[in-house]
């Protein structure tokens, strides 16, 4: 499930994927897999990322939240 949540707070911030990345040390497509949903990170990961994106990292291990739930179902995933 797209973590919209994730690509609200990058777009907020006024970045682009590949700047999440770079001052996250990961790789672009890695970052890319955590926002699309396909991979977990990695709790050192997920605090480096929300030290860029200034929110709480637990948010990456909470249960879906019912903003991202009900936009998959809208759009049928």
């Amino acid at each position: 499930m797209k973590r919209y949540w994730l690509i609200h707070m990058r777009l907020s911030h006024g970045l682009r994927q590949e700047e999440v990345a770079k001052k996250s040390i990961i790789k672009r497509p890695y970052y890319c897999q955590i926002e699309m949903g396909v991979r977990t990170p990695s709790i050192d990961v997920a605090k480096r990322i929300a030290d860029q994106l200034q929110f709480d990292w637990t948010r990456f291990f909470e249960e879906p939240d019912s903003e991202d739930e009900s936009y998959d179902a809208a759009k049928g995933e």
